[in-house]
């Protein structure tokens, strides 16, 4: 028997540095055309050995109160390369005694390695729900230390301090660009002109480089139109689909943080696109086809905000989409607050009738299909 190919006749750009061989596989045996842009640089690891020495003393220097870990390879390069100096068993002392914070199962894991047990830890796997955490709680006089994650958390810093802490950032590693952009640039324009019909990204870093690299282009805005209506921003999970809040672009991610996960989500996502998508909703059968809306057979006209609202609460139907990541999914230029998403509702409800959408309380919004 052959093998069945959910993917052919789709094109699939691939933006990871990482493990690309295993995703292009994945895709490719699925029957996908891939095209790989790598938006990072193929070392992940860039790692100043003087700097992270000098600052791993400085943890050393004073009792620590709380440490907030936040990658599973950033936590296991800094322990290797405190052993390699002498000092693996001092950092694992000077963080037992500290009330530790993790953001997600990787960090969890090679804390555990060393016999460090976290005190909590988010199910989103996201850093700001490690910061919602801290707020309100007093941190006045505590000394936090935070494992940077390839990314500047200097924001994040600077948050807790004005909570009264005294924080250290431990810069284990930084995430570079990618050496050679032009695979990168000929990305930008596949998606700015539609010839993509997805592009998977396992990292947040890997989501910044690529708006970073669309500014000279000028192809900006042109990619983030075509992200909104008709190519698939796929992501490996929450962390990373979260980094494109900024830019109002909607994404997927599948449950489990997993690359064959995401490639599975991906088996049904996009030929359902291609179809159309038909669900039952309070009642009524409500199509989507492209940018066509149909309620019961007849055509609805949405502007672009209540449509991209639709769009979002699509995506999982009768699940509940916070309101954060509604702001995220609406347009550039509308989303400049919460207000905007209650607005896009208002508008979606008047359009397609008020028992549609349903307010979760405290939670967000959902549409009324049975789950």
């Amino acid at each position: 028997m052959t093998e069945p190919l959910p993917l052919r006749g789709y094109r699939v750009g691939v933006t990871a540095a990482r493990k690309v061989d295993e995703q292009i596989s994945l895709l490719e045996r699925r029957g996908a055309e891939v095209v790989w842009a790598p938006a990072l640089s193929l070392e992940p690891n860039q790692v100043d050995d003087a700097s992270l020495r000098a600052a791993t003393e400085e943890v050393l220097a004073r009792p620590v109160d709380m440490f907030l870990a936040t990658t599973g390879i950033g936590m296991r390069t800094w322990f290797e390369a405190a052993d390699g100096w002498g000092l693996g068993d001092a950092l694992v002392a000077a963080l037992e005694r500290a009330e530790i914070l993790a953001r997600g199962p990787k960090s969890v894991g090679a804390l555990r390695r060393r016999g460090l047990r976290e005190l909590w830890a988010p199910e989103s796997e996201c850093f700001e729900d490690v910061l919602e955490h801290l707020r309100g709680r007093s941190l006045e006089g505590l000394r936090i230390v935070v494992q940077e994650h390839g990314q500047s958390l200097s924001m994040v810093a600077h948050a807790l301090r004005r909570q009264g802490a005294d924080v250290t950032v431990v810069t284990v590693y930084r995430v570079e660009s990618a050496e050679d952009l032009d695979p990168l640039f000929r990305l930008i324009d596949l998606v700015a002109d539609r010839a993509l019909d997805a592009v998977t990204f396992t990292s947040a870093p890997a989501v910044a480089a690529l708006m970073d690299a669309a500014g000279p282009t000028g192809r900006r805005d042109d990619l983030v139109a075509a992200f909104q209506a008709d190519v698939v921003a796929s992501c490996v999970g929450p962390v990373t689909a979260a980094a494109f809040e900024l830019w109002g672009v909607p994404t997927i991610h599948p449950e489990r943080n997993r690359l064959v996960a995401m490639v599975k989500q991906l088996e049904t996502e996009l030929p359902s696109r291609s179809a159309g998508v038909s669900i039952e909703v309070a009642g009524h059968t409500l199509l989507l086809h492209g940018d066509e809306v149909l309620l019961d057979g007849a055509p609805v006209r949405l502007s672009p905000a209540p449509f991209a609202l639709l769009q979002a609460l699509v995506v999982n139907p009768g699940h509940v989409v916070s309101r954060r990541e509604l702001l995220a999914a609406l347009p550039s230029g509308t989303a400049g607050s919460e207000h905007a998403v209650e607005m896009a509702v208002a508008r979606l409800r008047a359009a397609l009738g008020t028992r549609i959408v349903q307010t979760v309380v405290k939670r967000g919004y959902r549409l009324a299909v049975s789950v």
